[in-house]
């Protein structure tokens, strides 16, 4: 069996293509930036 018919017979497991609302996951990207940012500056490790 080729590797290529190995996976076109494999069930899709979800993935990157099935994530839900992209503006929240978005938000929420940024908000963990933010409050690392925030982290980083209140421990004087900048």
């Amino acid at each position: 069996m080729t590797a290529n018919a190995a996976t076109v017979t494999r069930a899709r497991t979800g993935g990157p293509r099935e994530d839900g609302p992209k503006i929240l996951e978005h938000a929420m990207g940024w908000t963990l930036v933010v409050v690392l940012a925030m982290l980083v500056t209140r421990l004087g490790l900048l």
